[in-house]
């Protein structure tokens, strides 16, 4: 389950990591130890495997700064499910809202869509061949030979079948060949699809909470029969549908539960973000919304310490699920959360601000970075855009000038430093700037398009 992880040392996770995220060194460090510590604790002795509990991380810095993406990547680089939530839209039990247990069940639901895909990419070259004999029969529908009742389908009545039946196998082979061929697609043919036959989502009755819904939902869907419609399509259009069906009768879904379980219970990730928001600052008096935010707090603890979740698929425990917890602790300090809570995130993880040279890497070196991004996104109208270094320079310095001076809101910064440098061209492309031009960003055009943004002391326009 966790063969990903198997290849990976401590270090090549910090690694893959630098690809995306520029500096943040402890932080990498702390959830690549704790990623390995999942592979290490499945391979380590059965006695004491369900003893080993992960150390969850609090990470402890500005908005901007990369605490999400870090969450986000290691899973991707774990191949393991994650589901990223904000503790502010949780509400204490008793009030309307989504109760905490809901991160459990979208974990579930990541899961087993993960394992699904899996799945189906394994039985895709069986599902293939069945849509292609769907698409065949829609085109030539087969008839019967000698094994079967005979059917005359010639224009001749006096025609022997099984001559009939010869010619329309060597249509069909015919017409095999031009859909494997791709001469077919723009055609349209006549096929039936499943259409769903589950009622909308109901009232929740009083004492029924949102798992049991859902158990009930699906309890109907499975005991009504499935409805299927008519559609006319494209062969190309069919393929894709048909696919998507086909593939799905072929899958085991008993298994693809007990496989997501498992994967959800011994890999998954959740990210807890602004969980300072929940945490009652010390300098208040206690009363008012402060006791719903304690509420929520005391919620989250048996999810986190480990407990039993009923979700659709069947029961989850969440002991061994690495819980990541992130908020800015601008107003509250980690201290204001709840003794039991602050004793379940041991490892503590401060994020640093972003420096001027920090804006330059993240906007030269990631392979997502902001730069290569507009390069992608004009290079489909076939425009070739390219930044100099010190362009690059002077967008850090603008960015982080700007940062310091108004709000620093991070890295997210770039996003309206870059938009305002060039919705100009983007605007005049394909216009006035045709296809095969060459566009080059020099530290010249930064500072005529940005010397606003450093003048401008009031910049409100400009905070995200």
């Amino acid at each position: 389950m966790l063969e990903n992880i198997a290849s990976l040392t401590p270090a090549q996770i910090v690694a893959e990591l630098d690809k995306y995220i520029i500096g943040q060194k402890d932080a990498k460090r702390n959830v690549a130890i704790a990623l390995r510590n999942r592979w290490r604790r499945m391979n380590a002795d059965k006695s004491i495997q369900s003893d080993i509990v992960p150390n969850n991380i609090l990470m402890i810095g500005a908005t901007g700064v990369g605490k999400t993406e870090i969450a986000r990547r290691l899973a991707k680089i774990a191949d393991a499910p994650f589901t990223k939530v904000e503790a502010s839209k949780f509400t204490e039990v008793g009030y309307v809202g989504r109760d905490v247990e809901s991160m459990v069940r979208d974990l579930v639901e990541q899961s087993v869509n993960m394992v699904k895909q899996k799945k189906k990419e394994e039985v895709k070259q069986k599902a293939a061949e069945m849509v292609e004999d769907i698409i065949l029969d829609a085109l030539i529908p087969p008839i019967q030979g000698r094994s079967g009742m005979p059917v005359a389908t010639s224009a001749d009545p006096n025609a022997m079948p099984d001559n009939d039946y010869e010619l329309n196998e060597r249509t069909r082979e015919k017409f095999r060949e031009k859909i494997r061929n791709g001469e077919l697609e723009d055609r349209k043919i006549e096929i039936r699809v499943q259409q769903s036959s589950m009622p909308g989502v109901g009232v929740m009755g009083p004492g029924m909470d949102e798992a049991s819904m859902m158990n009930i939902q699906e309890m109907i869907s499975g005991m009504m029969p499935k409805k299927t419609k008519k559609r006319k399509v494209t062969i190309a259009e069919a393929r894709k549908i048909l696919l998507e069906e086909e593939a799905s009768k072929l899958i085991d879904m008993d298994e693809v539960k007990e496989e997501a379980i498992f994967k959800a219970e011994n890999s998954g990730v959740i990210f807890i973000d602004e969980i300072d928001k929940v945490a009652s600052a010390s300098n208040k008096g206690s009363g008012g919304p402060d006791v719903s935010r304690e509420g929520v707090q005391r919620d989250l603890l048996p999810i986190v310490e480990g407990s039993t979740v009923n979700t659709k698929y069947g029961i989850i425990n969440t002991d061994h699920i690495l819980f990541i917890a992130a908020g800015a602790f601008h107003v509250a300090k980690p201290s204001d959360l709840i003794p039991e809570l602050q004793g379940r995130f041991p490892i503590r993880v401060e994020l640093d601000s972003l420096t001027k040279d920090d804006f330059y890497q993240i906007l030269k070196f990631p392979k997502n970075a902001l730069t290569k991004q507009y390069e992608a996104l004009l290079s489909a109208e076939e425009v070739e855009l390219t930044f100099n270094d010190e362009a690059l320079d002077e967008i850090a310095s603008i960015a982080y000038e700007v940062n310091t001076e108004v709000e620093n809101i991070g890295a997210r910064r770039l996003h309206t430093v870059m938009s305002r440098l060039l919705n100009d061209i983007l605007f005049d492309v394909p216009d006035k700037i045709g296809a095969h031009a060459h566009i080059v960003v020099t530290r010249e055009m930064v500072q005529e398009k940005l010397s606003g943004m450093v003048k401008n002391r009031d910049l409100s326009q400009y905070i995200l």
